[in-house]
């Protein structure tokens, strides 16, 4: 089973899910994101792979966030996933990816759900 986990080292949660999937016999592809940011058609594809609303990829705890403006309920999908292309920082991690979906895993026993 192939799991990607976009994660960010200084993330207590982004740790434990990377914790939870290698407990699961799992070693997975670990992309540091704030080094090789995710672009617009990646950003789509986890999106559409999830079956999630763009918000739900979004940090909104980021102060960026609200300076932004993303914080406003008719920001659009395409208007969010542009933002985290072009602020990495704004990406909701962990995120993960298998073949049984994508989310943000926030908290950090949801990446259960994606697992074997």
């Amino acid at each position: 089973m192939t799991v990607t986990v976009y994660h960010n080292p200084s993330c207590g949660t982004s740790r434990s899910v990377l914790e939870l999937v290698r407990n699961a016999g799992i070693e997975p592809e670990v992309v540091l994101y704030l080094k090789t940011p995710l672009n617009r058609k990646q950003l789509d594809n986890i999106v559409h792979h999830g079956k999630l609303p763009a918000r739900d990829l979004l940090r909104t705890k980021e102060k960026l966030c609200a300076e932004l403006g993303l914080d406003k309920p008719e920001v659009t999908d395409s208007q969010i996933l542009d933002a985290i292309a072009q602020h990495p920082v704004l990406l909701n991690r962990p995120v993960v990816v298998t073949p049984k979906g994508a989310k943000a895993c926030r908290p950090a026993d949801l990446v259960l759900e994606l697992l074997p």
